[in-house]
């Protein structure tokens, strides 16, 4: 079943060929075929690992970011996440066929609208072979093929990913060509991905501000954007010092390298004397470069001078800017300034800030008293994500499999003819 491909568009129009019988897949099917692929990267763990670990070697020699090479790096027991993640999408409901209007005309003919497959998926992303699985997982659990573009950094480790996958599809007599990879191809493999309009039915880009914003405007493809994450907790007045403490430390430390970790910590001036001295201390005892404003320097020692750039800076590091603001208006300000729209955060037991903040701030995900790190599709209930969308069309959040469907309506009539 599977074809020899040259080129990247060759790989693309197999793909929209597999599209077809994916997306006539039925629930079982469907599930079935996910479990085997899950079995398969088991089984293939130790083959991933060692490829991992050929491009995580090539990485550090060309001084690939250590933000990049976390994202990068799989072990063991990351791979056996993956298959996880695998394994809880299988179990999801399906996305497709799902009836989300009916509605009978006067002339007696019967209008439904479900939902089906894109039939194509596309996505560019870098360093992160999770993503690898994740969307190919995705996308066949939605009645989708998918074409990836994942990157040089990792182009070993994805080959490995991506050859488990297509085996495992292969072995339940399923179409493999419904898993591409472009990896080969390099930047003119991205660039054909990004035009192959009527080919690939969407893109979604998963990656640094600069890779995202180069796909939104060179496609000619559909893009769900997927933003960068300069990411804000507020600590208002009331906030509890431990909740305060510990909710800022793990928005920031627990992962740093990813895009819904904290990246600036606003603090409300009549708070900061309280406030302010412990949560530095916390970070720095874990390693983190606390970058303030002159308030936030003149109450701690172990603290970098913050410059106007800090504040629209996504660190993906152990670094996070903070300052002191007035009131939730001046916080307000601040982040309608400075945010992604990616995720922010209130820490306040003032219901009435709770509700102002919920409202007011313009951001996919918008939370109150709890950590920014939450803004995830595992951690949502879906299984696993496409990506965090920052846009306001089609989808806007974690992405999981419903945001992978569009829509059709059916018709069903009797002889009927308009007048």
């Amino acid at each position: 079943m599977t074809t020899t491909a040259t080129t990247a568009r060759d790989r693309m129009l197999l793909a929209k060929s597999a599209a077809r019988s994916i997306g006539l897949l039925g629930d079982a099917e469907k599930r079935d075929a996910l479990l085997a692929v899950a079995g398969a990267i088991d089984s293939a763990a130790a083959d991933i690992v060692a490829a991992n670990g050929e491009d995580l070697e090539r990485g550090r020699v060309s001084g690939l970011s250590t933000a990049l090479q976390d994202r990068l790096r799989l072990d063991e027991p990351r791979v056996a996440a993956l298959a996880a993640a695998v394994r809880d999408i299988a179990a999801l409901p399906d996305p497709v066929g799902r009836v989300l209007e009916e509605r009978t005309l006067a002339n007696g003919v019967a209008l439904t609208k479900v939902s089906v497959p894109f039939g194509v998926v596309g996505s560019i992303y870098e360093a992160r072979p999770n993503v690898t699985v994740d969307i190919a997982a995705l996308s066949l659990r939605s009645g989708n093929a998918v074409v990836l573009r994942g990157g040089s950094a990792a182009e070993q480790t994805n080959a490995a990913l991506v050859r488990a996958m297509r085996d495992a599809l292969a072995a339940r007599g399923i179409d493999p060509e419904a898993i591409q990879t472009i990896d080969e191809f390099g930047r003119d493999g991205a660039r054909e991905l990004m035009h192959a309009r009527g080919i690939v039915d969407v893109l979604v880009p998963r990656g640094s501000a600069q890779l995202i914003e180069t796909v939104v405007t060179e496609s000619t493809v559909p893009v769900i954007e997927t933003g960068a994450g300069v990411v804000h907790i507020l600590l208002d007045e009331s906030a509890p010092l431990e909740w305060a403490r510990e909710i800022v430390v793990n928005a920031k430390v627990q992962r740093p390298s990813v895009c819904n970790s904290v990246e600036t910590v606003l603090v409300h001036r009549d708070a900061a004397r309280r406030l302010v001295p412990a949560v530095v201390s916390a970070l720095t005892e874990r390693g983190v470069t606390v970058h303030g404003d002159s308030e936030v320097v003149g109450l701690c020692a172990d603290v970098v001078p913050a410059t106007d750039e800090d504040w629209a800076t996504e660190y993906l590091s152990l670094d996070v800017s903070m300052r002191v603001v007035g009131d939730l208006d001046e916080a307000l300000a601040h982040i309608r300034r400075y945010s992604t729209h990616h995720t922010e955060s209130i820490i306040t037991q003032d219901a009435g800030n709770i509700e102002r903040f919920l409202a007011e701030v313009d951001s996919a995900v918008v939370m109150a008293n709890t950590s920014t790190r939450f803004t995830d599709g595992g951690e949502f209930g879906f299984g696993a994500e496409v990506g965090i969308s920052t846009q306001k069309l089609h989808a806007r959040g974690p992405m999981g499999l419903n945001e992978l469907t569009s829509t059709k309506w059916l018709a069903r009539g009797s002889g009927q003819v308009r007048p």
